[in-house]
């Protein structure tokens, strides 16, 4: 029997985080090392009373409350830490060998860095991370020998497609074979709804998506296609390829998660069902395989599989998302911060549907972007475009 994995979960009650779980359970050769949440000590304290993990992180110290004592009771095996600096030390920490990054937004930039930082095996579900510091993360994982595995699902896809050495190097050179990558999307819940019936969306409408089970604020990004935007970022930096060579293509049925076209002709995708378990899976168990628990992909009774081109009319943040790519430098960072603003607001019941894109194209246009920003910098601009967002929510 091999030895056992240590596997960290950095937001590890969220949607992709619990789906984490689940594969976790029926895995043999993978141990919990250390689960964290923002606030949701409830969800957090079943988990570890199942995975009995050596650390559990809350990061609000004011949500913790009386879990420390119920922790001591239930697992006492699992020390509690709270604050920002601890997602860090259980991201770097020397015994665990895999951090799954899924905290949302970019709240989970400082702890993925420093899994790239400690040289870690990471996979990577928290996009905003990447989009926020572009080259900065790349150059630091390739600095300091960290394996980056894409685990959002047109990632993975892509991923999955490329030559072998292409997935042992990812990010540190492009493959000239390579003619373009296309990014599915699904459309979302309002593909088809008139767009004059768009200033009446609502949150709980935006969040019920058509194919896949996601948290409220990537439903919200699928349905203004912000989250292809930010795809399209991560790809370019991911993949090595110019914002150019990523192309985004509507695919309601969500069966071909994204394809990478050759220059000889030939186009490979990754199909499956709309299952966050099948990346998830495939980057815990990778070079090899692994049962994911998912429903087999059945074509004939699929019966058809549909594709059209996005409407940036209909999707502004898409067209916003692309033209921050090929502007580079801190401009996804602005990008991202507005977006978390504008989102926040929406589903407060602050903003309205369309409102949002035009919060995050007026703080693209009020804030310069700087090239080759440090760390201090992106954190700056990110305060400043958050900032500027909540003025501009507050000002409609």
């Amino acid at each position: 029997m091999t030895d056992s994995r240590k596997l960290t979960i950095l937001g590890s009650t969220g949607s992709v985080g619990t789906s984490t779980l689940q594969v976790v359970k029926e895995a043999e050769d993978i141990e919990v090392f250390a689960l964290t949440a923002h606030t949701n000590r409830g969800r957090l304290l079943e988990q570890c009373q199942q995975f009995r993990p050596r650390f559990a992180v809350l990061v609000e110290p004011d949500a913790a409350g009386d879990l420390a004592q119920a922790l001591q009771q239930t697992a006492p095996n699992t020390e509690l830490l709270t604050g920002t600096e601890a997602l860090c030390r259980v991201a770097s920490h020397s015994d665990v060998d895999m951090i799954m990054a899924a905290i949302v937004g970019g709240a989970g930039l400082e702890s993925s860095l420093a899994a790239v930082e400690a040289g870690k095996h990471l996979l990577l579900a928290n996009k905003e991370s990447l989009v926020m510091s572009g080259s900065l993360f790349m150059e630091t994982a390739q600095s300091h020998g960290a394996t980056l595995l894409p685990i959002d699902s047109e990632h993975n896809a892509v991923f999955q497609c490329l030559p072998t050495a292409l997935q042992q190097h990812i990010g540190d050179r492009s493959h000239a074979d390579i003619e373009k990558i296309t990014l599915t999307a699904s459309g979302g819940p309002f593909l088809d709804l008139p767009l004059a019936e768009q200033t009446g969306v609502t949150p709980a409408q935006a969040c019920k998506h058509p194919r896949w089970s996601m948290g409220r604020k990537i439903s919200v990004d699928s349905a203004t296609m912000m989250n292809k935007g930010l795809e399209l970022i991560e790809a370019s930096l991911l993949f090595n390829l110019p914002p150019e060579k990523i192309d985004v293509v509507i695919h309601p049925q969500s069966i071909i998660h994204s394809m990478v076209h050759y220059l000889d002709g030939s186009v490979l995708a990754q199909m499956a069902n709309p299952d966050m378990r099948v990346p998830i899976t495939h980057g815990l168990a990778w070079p090899q395989r692994m049962p994911s628990g998912t429903t087999a992909l059945d074509l004939a009774e699929i019966g058809r599989l549909d594709f059209r081109e996005p409407d940036t009319e209909r999707f502004p943040c898409l067209r916003l998302g692309r033209e921050a790519a090929q502007q580079g430098g801190t401009a996804p960072v602005i990008l991202n911060a507005a977006n978390e603003v504008a989102v926040a607001a929406f589903l407060e019941g602050r903003l309205g549907f369309v409102e949002i894109a035009q919060v995050i194209e007026q703080a693209l246009a009020e804030i310069p972007s700087e090239a080759a920003p440090r760390l201090e910098s992106i954190l700056e601009i990110d305060g400043a475009a958050r900032k500027l967002a909540r003025e501009l929510v507050g000002n409609r």
